[in-house]
């Protein structure tokens, strides 16, 4: 078996697509092909991209050609943003998310209006995130809006320590306002986004509305969310600490 048929394997095994950080997980395992390279993970990077037989989802999400027909349609190669599509696209950064704050030991939540829907078709963000309930952090007008929040990781202390809100389509005023109203705790705030709206996040940080939150939220693209999240698999896979910061 060569590395190729390796990763063709996993993907198969897991219905016809995966993240790259589950091939990070998995391919090594498959009995067969010599991963003889220092950079193993490199290379499945490589072969994904190889478009006789892979094609790219999303960001960190790849496919295989042969099994195109039988993925889920949200998942198919299309022009056309249906809500269907739309609702797939904000739940795997939401999953993303959950999994990344996970791995790096916070305790994280999702709102309960979205811990049923799905993430990959294998699960729902729910049973992603490791909390059931919000911690009661602060006044109950606080813990509300925080609530709404798309993901929060809570450290040890069982305090705040990133807010994370996924801006598909939306209008990105809406989070920011949210942030304002827990400007109060020292808590990373974060858009997640599509590179593309980086400038319209600019433009709309810098209206003085914002002015007491604007040092404490950053942009995060896509593209770096899924980096992220591979990175964390392979340092986990190579059985690399990785860190709470």
């Amino acid at each position: 078996m060569k590395q190729y048929e390796a990763v063709i394997k996993v993907m198969e095994q897991n219905g016809g697509y995966a993240t790259l950080g589950h091939l990070y997980e998995n391919a090594l395992k498959v009995t067969g092909p010599e991963w003889k390279t220092k950079t193993p993970f490199a290379s499945i990077r490589r072969i994904v991209q190889d478009d006789r037989f892979f094609f790219k989802i999303k960001p960190g999400l790849w496919a295989l050609k042969s099994w195109q027909d039988r993925l889920p349609h949200e998942m198919k190669p299309s022009a056309k943003e249906t809500p269907a599509r739309l609702e797939f696209s904000h739940s795997y950064y939401q999953g993303l998310v959950i999994q990344i704050g996970n791995m790096k030991n916070f305790c994280t939540f999702v709102p309960h209006q979205d811990r049923n829907k799905a993430f990959l078709s294998k699960d729902t963000l729910g049973r992603l995130a490791s909390l059931q309930d919000m911690y009661s952090f602060s006044y109950p007008h606080i813990v509300k809006c925080a609530k709404t929040v798309d993901v929060v990781w809570f450290n040890t202390r069982r305090m705040p320590t990133r807010l994370l809100e996924v801006e598909h389509t939306t209008d990105m005023k809406n989070s920011l306002v949210k942030f304002v109203e827990l400007q109060d705790f020292r808590t990373d705030m974060v858009i997640v986004s599509d590179q593309m709206r980086k400038r319209q996040f600019n433009k709309t940080l810098s209206l003085s509305a914002f002015d007491p939150i604007r040092k404490d939220v950053r942009f995060l693209s896509y593209q770096q969310v899924s980096d992220w999240h591979a990175h964390l698999f392979k340092l986990r896979t190579i059985g690399l600490p990785i860190s709470m910061l």
